[in-house]
């Protein structure tokens, strides 16, 4: 399997008596992140796995005279999977307030619980990290910028988690989103028991497969799946939490006919986009190349801002009479906005935004010039 750097350097973060959490969505490289940074530690450490019933028994307990004898004298704890153990935040609380120079990793494939387990009891404790798919960027640490370049039609087809991406053949590709989507997509949310149909999960991922780069309500998606918005709206919810799925809102800060209740939703895979709706053709032979185009910028630079921990707001911008810009980043109230073409066949027509947020930018995203917009 190809070996990519990763831009998450763990031994960055870590400090005594402090937690570093490590998010991101089952199968993008979490564990063989943390085993390479381990191989490499030179102090005391010990690894566990949240199915490692005894321990998870342990850390249940919460018991601090067991957690000193115990871990009294280690450096670094890890814990894989941390979200399946109970009580898991204020254990964590108790072993780092209590084990003098002890490090703690926890990693979770899913937000929605290890984040409600250790949110506030590790206010000021902990380092909270996500990974992503492999990035752009990360793809140069084993390519060339022209092979990178050149191999950009097959990313916004198959994606780019770790495993598709190492894969040799197309088929070998087709096989390992179908196991990642068949086998891993949801298991999380059907883990804790928080959806009653799983199908109905699969069906919402499909319309909103084919909704990347439009507007999307909540009341057609219910009307449409014939269960009720309120269900809808906790689905599309999990899914976030999970690192399946995405949103931006519409910007709305000066214009009355400016559209700012709806979201648009994308994806953070776009192999698993693709394999949802099983369709795995070549660029060549899609309508929805521009669709696509627009998701992988992004999410790419998404992972760019995340990874040099840069959060601005995100948004669209569309008014009633039909003039949109795909993407604008907001800091400090400075305006960033963006227009993405696969196809540079016409200019966009930006005045109206320009000249209602004095002072913002505008820039058009092409296959020429997207290095720039997703790598740092």
């Amino acid at each position: 399997m190809t070996s990519f750097t990763r831009t998450i350097q763990i031994g960055e973060h870590l400090k005594k008596n402090r937690v570093v959490v490590l998010y991101g969505a089952r199968q993008v490289g979490k564990t063989t992140l943390v085993q390479s940074f381990l191989a490499g530690y030179k102090g005391s450490k010990e690894y566990y796995t949240g199915d490692d019933l005894e321990f998870a028994e342990i850390i249940s307990s919460c018991s601090l005279e067991v957690f000193r004898k115990t871990f009294t004298g280690l450096s670094l704890l890890v814990i894989d999977e941390a979200q399946r153990i109970e009580n898991i935040g204020r254990a964590t609380k108790l072993i780092v307030d209590n084990i003098e120079g002890i490090k703690v990793i926890l990693t979770g494939s899913s937000s929605f619980d290890l984040a409600n387990k250790t949110g506030e009891t590790l206010t000021g404790r902990k380092k909270v990290l996500t990974l992503y798919p492999i990035s752009q960027n990360e793809i140069l640490s084993v390519k060339t910028n022209l092979s990178t370049k050149l191999s950009l039609a097959e990313n916004l087809v198959y994606g780019a988690y770790p495993a598709v991406l190492s894969a040799r053949t197309y088929r070998e590709k087709k096989e390992r989103l179908r196991e990642i989507v068949n086998s891993y997509l949801l298991k999380d949310i059907l883990i804790f028991n928080l959806v009653k149909n799983s199908k109905v999960v699969r069906d919402l991922l499909k319309l909103l497969s084919f909704q990347i780069g439009s507007e999307s309500s909540l009341n057609e998606l219910a009307s449409s799946l014939e269960i009720d918005k309120n269900t809808v709206s906790r689905y599309v919810d999990l899914l976030e939490k999970s690192f399946v799925i995405f949103s931006l809102g519409g910007l709305s800060r000066n214009l009355r006919k400016e559209v700012y209740k709806s979201q648009k939703y994308y994806f953070y895979d776009l192999g698993v986009r693709n394999a949802l709706i099983a369709n795995l053709n070549s660029i060549d032979l899609r309508d929805d190349v521009g669709k696509l185009w627009e998701n992988f910028l992004l999410i790419e630079r998404l992972k760019r801002n995340s990874y040099t921990e840069q959060y601005p707001n995100y948004y669209f911008w569309r008014t009633y009479d039909k003039k949109e810009i795909d993407f604008i980043e907001e800091t400090g109230g400075r305006m960033k906005a963006y227009e993405f073409k696969w196809n540079k066949k016409k200019n966009s027509r930006v005045d109206e935004f320009l000249e209602t947020y004095p002072g913002s930018t505008f820039q058009v995203v092409t296959k020429e010039n997207y290095f720039d917009f997703v790598n740092y």
